[in-house]
């Protein structure tokens, strides 16, 4: 299981911001891959029986010495031994968007679209494993991608980029139905294509 971070914030339902763990936050800092652009992940929700899931699609850096270019009283190295509470205000953010929720029960059938409960600030955001991608997008014949419509509705640039890194992710998880999701895939691909040509 790896933890990435913690919700900060959120700018709607639907669209958190998490803080990924920095060093010294935690024994295993997360490495870049994950929370990589295109990131499936899940996040807790403390008291309920399924967690949330989700889909990182932006990387905001926040540092506060940036513009600053005034002298330095005292070097990093010396802040850590005279002043070991000095906090370090430089984070790495990500917006994630979220896709549903996952039930704790092995067999309970996730929810896809907009959840009806909402993510609090500090719950846990982790990595979503393989057999959890498989577990939220199982369904019969074919998977199941019932989030598509509302994502494809945010008005955000990444949106279709962040789409179609998505299709590829569920057809290696779904080698039977490659050919299908390709159809898709194309057509968004070349849709979007049009839509920055014109």
């Amino acid at each position: 299981m790896t933890v990435i971070g913690k919700i900060v914030k959120s700018n709607s339902h639907i669209d958190y911001v998490c803080q990924v763990f920095g060093a010294g936050e935690r024994q295993q800092v997360p490495a870049p891959a994950d929370y990589a652009f295109g990131r499936f992940v899940r996040v807790e929700v403390e008291g309920d029986d399924a967690d949330l899931i989700g889909v990182i699609y932006n990387t905001i850096l926040m540092n506060p010495e940036f513009g600053s270019l005034g002298p330095r009283l005292s070097s990093k190295s010396e802040l850590e031994i005279f002043s070991p509470d000095y906090l370090n205000e430089k984070a790495t953010l990500v917006g994630i968007f979220m896709l549903g929720s996952l039930p704790h029960r092995a067999g309970a059938p996730a929810q896809q679209g907009i959840p009806p409960i909402g993510a609090a600030v500090d719950a846990p955001v982790i990595v979503l494993t393989a057999d959890e991608l498989r577990r939220f997008h199982a369904g019969p014949p074919a998977p199941r991608l019932a989030y598509l419509p509302h994502l494809l509705s945010q008005a955000n640039p990444l949106v279709p980029h962040l789409v179609l890194n998505i299709l590829d992710q569920i057809g290696a998880c779904y080698p039977d139905h490659e050919a299908e999701l390709a159809v898709l895939r194309d057509n968004l691909a070349w849709r979007t294509q049009v839509q920055q040509a014109g």
